[in-house]
């Protein structure tokens, strides 16, 4: 086969034609529509997004930077108006068990009207309790209550007395309380002791009998005394309570037409109705101890507070369905917390201290998580996990679920879910949870998997140039001229690498169009021009090509050895890629090859020491087994090779270095110089052919650069893989040199055509007997291996034989 002819400089290129875009300003182009560009990935979200079944929930692949939350949000608002309505959610107190408190579901607006409604009824109500209890016919009823009460001890106490003095003793008011003590004759003073002790023994024996009755009686009759006492604060207390209900009724019934159509909250009226009229007169303590109805209620106490209503979730009137996107989601940020405050060293709560998780507010809606977000917090991704098996959200608290608490705590009702879930991730984070987690699948059956390039042909670039028009809109920036949009479509084919595909990350294009308008902006012109973008491109290579200007400087010194002229055996100019943040450059790096006598070995100096990585091991032996098929065939390798790429220091990755090595190795083998001012790149398989890699342009660039600084001699170029010409994006002053014949670039599809180009001779094609044509690379290639493997015999017969003497 003909050797390779360069590759022109219109192969080089692929420019976008401004005219054929059909506009003079981007600001003549409508929206894009995401369909357009993401095809697949929006019918997949619109399917989750319609059904209605469990575990429809949608995860969206895509690459950082690719506009994954934008195309999401464009999508959801648009489908936030359709559908059910959400509702609005509301906690209240729960009169039967104080600790868990009840959760009403109400419509749409209705729940900022029942707070609002409530919170009016508990200011009117402290008036209406004070009146109450003030009022004079309440004081005269349980004054008259008191009287009574009083009256009725008296009595009986006055009838126990009157019964003793007719038996001649006297019931006496004493400071350890009532005693009796017995009277003279006259029942008008007491008896001494000595008098008591001249009375005969029969009228003592006598006072001792009655004295001894009366003390049982008198002990009957002060042992009712806290019963009477009892009965007669429940009297006060159904006073307070009838005085209560004909005032409080009509506050209650005046609420109740808003909330007809509402059976749950009739009940809840009802019941706050009951309470009140059954605590009475405690209420009125509250309101003069705590004053403000909006205080904390703590545990035990009974305040008006508790007749509120703690709005958890309210929506708009014009139902729409909430989007909610929570950026830090954490276990008590998804499934909501429950404060407390401190009172006298205890931490005290209440249903009023319960606060929303986002699963609450976008109940009824969506909510968007980032899934990396979700899996980093402790806990959280089991939790939702727990909320959407169940179909319910269950306030949980991290301290209780890593028992650090015991104490009684809320327990609020938990509330129904009903809302899609909206993970968006990497695809790894995607595929790691399908595989290693058995809940996944079930719970999000929906993959929204967004393209990273598309097709770069004429319709797609129409539609990608009414998205950088839909980027500067949402941007708000200066309208693009159609030489700028042109010049960033030129530059999305160079961040694909693929002068025919479009790269459909959308933050550096937003990047530089911000940057690009900020040159504008100082220009003072009204428009980005392609002069703005070129600006911006170039401030962004300046800011991050310090490291590329060292090994460029290291290079030019003579402190790593790079040859750009001449010719060495066994010795070629690789191309390294070198990834750091944003920044992407390459740099030639030598590799070398020696050979000596052996039983076929190629050893990987790379590999022995631990700086070569799996993929380029196995290069290294792919490019083995290629040299062993085509020369191993009529005689046995006799050779020992090592490879190596001299002046590394770190890690060797990746098999683009394969063609390289396996010309520094033929080089070698045959002693034959190659020329050192071609740079070579490409892997290879088994049967010589030459296949693609990654970073062709900073690869050629590189190489081009450190070329240019010493002077191009038009000796200079890359040998490339033939499949990577379609992936040519040169900078301008590559393609320039090219044009003008002072640099050279050939894409090469075998190992045969490398070694014509590197070497200058013909690479040579086996006869019918298998036999090289004499003079050509294979030939010396082989005259190389039959020379090894004469020196390996000869040496082999000059050993001396096991057991033999030595002379």
């Amino acid at each position: 086969m003909p050797t390779p002819a360069p590759l022109p400089p219109e192969a080089l290129y692929m420019a976008c034609d401004p005219a054929q875009l059909g506009f003079a300003s981007s600001s003549e182009l409508p929206d894009l529509d995401a369909a357009q560009i993401h095809g697949r990935a929006v019918e997949a979200m619109q399917l989750g997004l319609d059904m209605k079944h469990a575990g429809y929930n949608l995860f969206v692949l895509g690459e950082t930077g690719s506009g994954r939350h934008a195309i999401t949000q464009q999508l959801l608002d648009a489908g936030r108006h359709n559908g059910s309505t959400p509702a609005d959610w509301c906690y209240v107190y729960n009169f039967a068990d104080t600790t868990r408190p009840r959760l009403l579901r109400l419509p749409c607006g209705r729940g900022t009207r029942l707070r609002d409604d409530l919170q009016q009824f508990v200011a009117a109500l402290t008036p209406a309790i004070n009146a109450v209890f003030q009022g004079e016919d309440y004081r005269e009823r349980i004054e008259a209550l008191q009287e009574e009460a009083k009256q009725r001890e008296a009595t009986a106490l006055k009838a126990l007395g009157d019964e003793a003095v007719q038996q001649g003793i006297a019931l006496v008011h004493a400071p350890a309380g009532l005693v009796f003590v017995p009277m003279q004759d006259d029942h008008e003073s007491p008896l001494s002791p000595e008098d008591y002790e001249k009375l005969p023994d029969a009228r003592k024996a006598e006072l001792a009998e009655h004295l001894q009755s009366l003390h049982e009686r008198l002990h009957k009759v002060t042992n009712e005394f806290p019963r009477w006492h009892q009965e007669t604060l429940n009297r006060m207390k159904q006073a307070g309570s009838e005085a209560l209900r004909t005032t409080v009724t009509h506050l209650v019934e005046d609420l109740k037409p808003r909330y007809a159509d509402l059976p749950e909250v009739g009940q809840y009226l009802d019941a706050a109705l009951a309470d009140i009229i059954e605590s009475g007169e405690s209420l009125r303590a509250s309101t003069h101890s705590e004053g403000d109805t909006e205080t904390t209620t703590y545990s035990g106490s009974i305040a008006l507070q508790r007749y509120l209503v703690n709005l958890l979730v309210a929506n708009p009137a014009d139902g729409a369905r909430p989007v909610v996107y929570e950026d830090h989601p954490t276990l008590q940020n998804l499934l909501g917390r429950i404060e407390a405050q401190v009172h006298m060293g205890a931490l005290i709560s209440n249903f009023t201290l319960i606060r929303a998780g986002a699963l609450h507010r976008a109940n009824g809606g969506f909510l968007v998580l980032d899934a990396l977000k979700v899996l980093q917090q402790p806990y959280a991704w089991d939790g939702l996990k727990r909320c959407l098996k169940s179909g319910r959200v269950r306030i949980e608290s991290l301290s209780e679920l890593i028992g650090l608490t015991s104490t009684v705590q809320l327990e609020p009702e938990p509330m129904p879910l009903d809302l899609k879930i909206v993970l968006i991730g990497e695809r790894l984070v995607y595929y790691l949870l399908s595989q290693y987690d058995p809940d996944f699948p079930a719970l999000f059956k929906i993959n929204a998997d967004l393209e990273s390039e598309i097709e770069r042909n004429p319709a797609n670039t129409v539609a990608y140039a009414r998205l950088i028009a839909t980027l500067a809109r949402r941007e708000q920036l200066r309208p693009l001229s159609a030489p700028a949009v042109a010049r960033v479509i030129e530059h999305a084919a160079r961040l694909a690498s693929d002068a025919q595909r479009l790269s459909t990350q959308t933050q550096p294009l937003d990047d530089l169009m911000r940057e690009a308008d900020h040159a504008a902006a100082t220009a003072q012109v009204e428009r980005i021009e392609r002069e703005h973008v070129e600006a911006a491109l170039a401030a962004h290579r300046h800011r991050h090509e310090r490291i590329q200007e060292r090994y460029q400087e290291q290079i030019l010194r003579g402190q790593i050895l790079v040859d750009t002229t001449g010719e060495h055996v066994g010795q070629v100019n690789g191309l390294a890629v070198i990834v750091l943040g944003e920044s992407t450059f390459a740099h030639p790096v030598r590799i070398t090859a020696t050979v000596r006598v052996g039983e076929g070995e190629v050893i990987d100096i790379e590999r022995e020491v631990k700086l070569g990585g799996p993929i380029h091991s196995k290069g290294v032996l792919i490019l083995s087994s290629f040299m062993a098929a085509r020369f191993g065939l009529r005689l046995p390798l006799s050779l020992k090779a090592s490879l190596v790429f001299e002046q590394s220091y770190g890690g060797v990755e990746g098999d683009s270095a394969s063609v390289a090595e396996l010309a520094a190795l033929l080089s070698a083998v045959a002693d034959v110089p190659l020329k050192q001012s071609l740079a070579v790149t490409g892997s290879v398989n088994q049967f010589g052919v030459v296949q693609p890699v990654g970073g062709i342009n900073e690869k050629i660039e590189g190489y081009f650069d450190i070329c240019a600084a010493r002077g191009l001699t038009g000796e200079q170029g890359v040998l490339i893989p033939a499949p990577n010409a379609v992936h040519l994006m040169l900078k301008p002053e590559v393609v320039q040199a090219v044009r003008d014949g002072k640099f050279r670039i050939w894409a090469v599809g075998t190992v045969d055509e490398a070694l014509e180009l590197l070497t200058g001779l013909s690479a040579g094609a086996p006869d019918a007997q298998g036999n090289m044509p004499e003079g050509s690379m294979n030939a010396r290639i082989a005259a190389g291996l039959q020379k090894l493997a004469r020196l390996r015999k000869e040496f082999g017969r000059d050993k001396p034989a096991a057991g033999d003497a030595e002379s």
